[in-house]
């Protein structure tokens, strides 16, 4: 497996993409973007546990079913959320029209909406940017991480490239996402692409697993978006063998490698969260299952005191087992473990449910660093999981709000 630079979704063999302003945003700003398969394609999506769905989520939930995908259809500046049956329409109305214009099926395309929650779209703009991504569309996948940014400071892209039997097999993986973020997923959109040849029941197998223990396992902010949707393409151009069970070393290989584009977009998620200074991983380790070890490290991720604390470099580890215990998950404190790492080095703070004398100076040294890990040893088994989120400062509170203006 190797990462490549300078590469993007239009690199893919056998797909084109494009990327333009139409007027969504301000300051004539990227907020538009089209991606086309030239192939018939599989496609497996996971979206949004929130009850109240955006209306390219409900579309797209239902199109996803079809056998073939061909294109995604995606805008930022606006959310079309919560706009009743005028917003459904104007979602179809979006994925009949590039099918259109490209010949084919309306339940081929899928639509991708992040913004301002409540507002209409306005289809005047919408139609006339899906024009310009017709009329430009070949290699703008450079743009089109641009173009479905909102509060994001920058772009979230990856690009690797692999062997199956004997092919070269590309994966290209965009994202965006920085506040409404929470487990199951948040506001964000995720976008992979690749040239792998594979049944769609595999794909959407290792959609709902890797996206388990890596969208699902960041937090910003503890909200979870109406509009989060994430969402793999397979076109088989790479012309390997095609992988349909799940028993074989090609499965097991392209899973890790789907793992590794979707971890990687999920840390770029957190340490983009808005407003944040630091990156936090939460390491729970010796854990009795993945379920335990997950639920304990989201809840110390996730927490607004351990968060603060971070943001402080105060390394006031009962706030980590105070998440630990509100997390609904059993463990036995008694055997529990606490460290505080970074590139500064580690401090243990919290030996077997005893508190340990620490020096004050050298943890707040170590906290004071851009990306922080605690680690949690449950000292009870062998599984194991990871967690993502951010500090919280006061600059988050200055960006929601004003968020709509």
């Amino acid at each position: 497996m190797e990462i490549l630079e300078n590469k993007s979704i239009s690199c893919v063999k056998g797909f084109r993409a494009a990327a333009v302003s139409a007027g969504l945003k301000k300051g004539g700003k990227l907020d538009m973007g089209l991606v086309v398969s030239d192939v018939p394609a599989v496609a497996a999506g996971v979206f949004t546990t929130n009850i109240v769905k955006a209306a390219p989520v409900q579309i797209d939930m239902k199109h996803i079913k079809n056998k073939t995908t061909r294109a995604f259809v995606i805008n930022s500046g606006n959310a079309n959320a919560c706009t009743g049956q005028q917003g459904l329409d104007d979602a179809e109305s979006e994925t009949a029209k590039v099918a259109s214009a490209l010949g084919f099926s309306s339940d081929e395309v899928l639509a991708y909406s992040t913004g301002v929650i409540g507002v209409p779209l306005p289809m005047d703009k919408i139609n006339a940017g899906i024009d310009n991504c017709l009329d430009s569309l070949r290699d703008g996948g450079d743009d089109l991480a641009k173009a479905i940014m909102t509060t994001d400071t920058k772009e979230k892209s990856i690009y690797l490239r692999m062997q199956l039997s004997g092919k070269d097999v590309d994966i290209c993986g965009i994202a965006k996402g920085s506040g409404m973020i929470h487990p199951n997923m948040g506001t964000m959109l995720s976008f992979v692409a690749t040239d792998c040849n594979i049944t769609k029941e595999m794909l959407t197998r290792i959609q709902k697993d890797v996206t388990a223990g890596t969208f699902n396992m960041v937090t910003v902010d503890g909200d979870t978006s109406t509009n989060d949707s994430a969402t793999i393409i397979a076109n088989g151009e790479a012309g390997n063998t095609l992988i349909d069970r799940p028993d074989t070393q090609d499965y097991e290989c392209f899973s890790e490698a789907v793992y590794y584009v979707t971890e990687f977009l999920s840390k770029a998620i957190a340490a983009d969260g808005e407003g944040a200074t630091r990156f936090i991983e939460v390491y729970v380790y010796g854990a009795d299952d993945i379920n335990q070890a997950r639920t304990l490290a989201r809840s110390v991720a996730g927490s607004s005191l351990v968060k603060a604390a971070m943001h402080g470099a105060d390394a006031n580890w009962g706030r980590v087992l105070c998440a630990m215990g509100y997390s609904g998950a059993q463990f036995d404190q008694n055997k529990v473990d606490v460290s505080f790492e970074s590139e500064a080095g580690s401090i243990d703070v919290f030996l077997k449910g005893v508190p340990l004398k620490f020096d004050e100076e050298q943890a707040s040294e170590i906290l004071t660093k851009d990306s922080i890990r605690i680690s949690v040893n449950l000292n009870s088994g062998e599984a194991q999981a990871k967690s993502w989120g951010c500090d919280l400062t006061e600059e988050y509170v200055k960006i929601n709000g004003d968020y709509r203006s």
